[in-house]
């Protein structure tokens, strides 16, 4: 039985061409029947050249995000081959003798749109961000477990918060709600179950080992703590002082716990609060600070605002450091690109008037690697500066 077709307008097939894997709305001229949400589709360009096959989506401005690519074949056997294809690139990438938290799908970043499946410790945890790959869940699970059976306990769907409308949280295989995971020989306890995303942010774990190299005998804030993971990775370097903070309780309590597994007579003070009153009340200097903030802009249209807060963030955290110190400053905002976050920094910079240095411009880990063809897929920016 065909597929389906989306036809495109002529001309709009020059981004395909050149491999992107989405389709917008104003890129689409017909379809050739009617279409469900998540349903396969082929696509062609206005003389009825083939150019891809992926998923429609009745919802958001992407219609299409395309898995296989002109005359390829997509087979029953896509799901193995790409999960054997970004397992083998873990495998050089990592030590699972030191780390078995890792992500194993990165979306397109691994050649599967709306895609992001992570691992703790023979846990598996798959999120859907689009109808078509949601619909698709048992035939990744049989994918994990036919493929990946010695390093499978548990495959649990967790798409409720990418998918308002169709996603649930699930268990697929197993029913295991956390687990203690170790990243670099330093353990967290993750449970993706109640957890935000899918349970830990796994993609920080390079920048958190260049934390520690600035941490030993230092006073060091850690801002929107979450889990701590910076946090313990600086007292596992010799910190004199490690201060989470977060405006969640349940977060704070969450970076205590995981500094307990670790360091149990660790110099470590859990604050909940928010970060900017935290940062205005308390007068005490750090000698290195990291400030990590949830996603200030959404979408386009909180770009301006969430400039703004970005720039306000990193004055507090300029006049909380003492002299001599080190900033980690970090955006996960997709929509602030890599010289509109260093514009924004460096206008905090101006109105404090310190001397500053960049020592180090930050990304995301390899196992969240960037399509070439798709460099939105960069979203994660940071910038490490000495500030005298």
């Amino acid at each position: 039985m065909s597929l389906p077709k989306v036809i495109l307008k002529s001309g709009k097939e020059k981004s395909i061409q050149r491999r992107h894997p989405w389709i917008f709305s104003g890129a689409v001229y017909g379809v050739s029947r009617e279409i469900n949400d998540g349903e396969m589709v082929d696509v062609v360009d206005s003389k009825n050249n083939h150019l891809g096959t992926g998923y429609f989506s009745d919802k958001g401005s992407i219609v299409v995000r395309i898995l296989t690519f002109a005359n390829e074949t997509f087979s029953e056997n896509f799901w193995a081959a790409k999960l054997q294809s970004a397992w083998y690139l873990r495998t050089q990438l990592l030590d699972f003798e030191v780390t078995n938290a890792f992500r194993v799908i990165h979306g397109e970043g691994d050649g599967i749109s709306g895609l992001i499946i992570d691992y703790y410790d023979k846990n598996w945890v798959i999120q859907a961000h689009s109808t078509g790959v949601f619909l698709q869940m048992e035939k990744i699970s049989e994918a994990i477990k036919s493929n990946f059976s010695e390093y499978c306990e548990t495959i649990y769907c967790k798409s409720s918060g990418t998918l308002p409308n169709n996603g649930t949280d699930y268990f697929l295989f197993g029913n295991k709600a956390e687990a203690v995971a170790k990243e670099n020989n330093i353990l967290f306890s993750v449970n993706w179950v109640e957890g935000q995303k899918t349970g830990f942010f796994l993609d920080q774990r390079e920048n958190r080992k260049l934390l520690g190299e600035f941490s030993k005998g230092k006073k060091v804030l850690n801002t929107f703590c979450y889990t701590g993971g910076f946090s313990i990775y600086a007292m596992s370097a010799g910190a004199e002082l490690v201060t989470s903070v977060d405006i969640s309780q349940k977060a704070v309590d969450l970076a205590a716990s995981n500094m307990e597994l670790n360091f149990p007579n660790a110099n470590h003070k859990a604050v909940a609060d928010d970060v900017f009153n935290f940062m205005k009340e308390h007068t005490q200097q750090y000698d290195v600070i990291v400030l990590d903030p949830p996603a200030f802009a959404k979408s386009i249209k909180s770009k301006h605002t969430a400039t703004q807060a970005y720039k306000r963030l990193n004055i507090a955290g300029l006049k909380a450091l003492a002299p001599n110190g080190i900033l980690f400053t970090f955006s996960c905002s997709q929509v602030i690109d890599d010289v509109l976050f260093y514009n924004t920094v460096a206008a905090a910079a101006i109105e404090t008037g310190r001397s500053i240095r960049v020592l180090h411009k930050l990304e995301q880990g390899p196992d969240h690697p960037t399509n070439i063809y798709h460099p939105e897929g960069h979203y994660l920016k940071g910038l490490v500066l000495f500030v005298e």
